[in-house]
């Protein structure tokens, strides 16, 4: 009796175990096939895929008309091939940045990292010949392994912070690296937000006098052009490390 019950144990066991596993890989399958795409409603309001999952259309290199050689797209993720390169050939790819210029907008991307990998989202970017890099005129959503980074990291230089100005708490959702996470930046006549995984992770007001002192702090003053531009292209960095995006959509405000 008690090796039939037993065996009945393990059977019921090993069953759902299987059901388990059917059943995340059938949602996995169906996040698959829903990525980059937008439904009816989201249509309605407004909403504009920026990556259509098979091309980098309307997409183009920091400072060039190519694609920075580090890019390309594998199944239907953008990919910046910058594993192992490190932190001394960080813009070897170049920033990826967008052909259209955008002001107020609310901006969803799914993003992953390998470990110690290190990237961010720009907005406002202006592409002139004064300028080397995006981050010099862009404001940056960080995207980066917070615990496996290798140098020194500041509060407002972890993931989800408005980069070296506002840091995401301490507690903030996040997933472990090689998982995916989603940004969220919504800016509209100089008040932000940034969320991860739908929670709210900075909120600030341009200018005002909380602004002013921590951007004085910080890393910005040594760009007189930082964050002057009210419009300008979204850019994903390219910092020397392997990083994904996918679902990446815009809704002008």
């Amino acid at each position: 009796m008690k090796t039939t019950m037993s065996a009945l144990f393990l059977s019921l066991v090993l069953a759902g175990s299987i059901m388990v596993s059917c059943q995340k890989k059938e949602n996995q399958q169906s996040a698959a096939a829903v990525a980059n795409t937008l439904t009816d409603e989201e249509k309605a309001a407004g909403w504009e895929l920026l990556f259509d999952g098979s091309t980098l259309n309307g997409w183009k290199r920091y400072g060039a008309d190519s694609i920075g050689p580090l890019w390309s797209v594998k199944d239907g993720i953008i990919v910046c091939d910058g594993a192992g390169l490190g932190e001394g050939t960080a813009n070897v790819g170049g920033s990826l940045m967008t052909t259209r210029a955008f002001g107020n907008f609310e901006l969803v991307a799914d993003w992953k990292v390998t470990p110690g990998g290190n990237s961010g989202i720009l907005y406002h970017v202006i592409e002139d010949a004064r300028y080397g890099h995006d981050y010099e005129t862009g404001p940056e959503y960080q995207v980066i392994d917070d615990s496996g980074w290798k140098g020194e990291l500041h509060d407002a230089q972890k993931a989800g912070s408005n980069y070296d100005m506002y840091a995401a708490p301490a507690n903030k959702k996040i997933n472990p690296v090689g998982e995916w996470n989603t940004a969220r930046i919504v800016y509209k006549d100089g008040h932000v937000e940034h969320y991860l995984n739908g929670e709210k992770t900075v909120e600030f007001q341009e200018g005002d006098a909380d602004y002013q002192e921590r951007y004085s702090k910080s890393k910005w003053p040594g760009f007189p052009d930082w964050n002057k531009s009210k419009t300008g292209a979204i850019s994903l960095q390219d910092h020397g490390a392997a990083v994904y995006f996918r679902n990446i959509k815009i809704r002008p405000l």
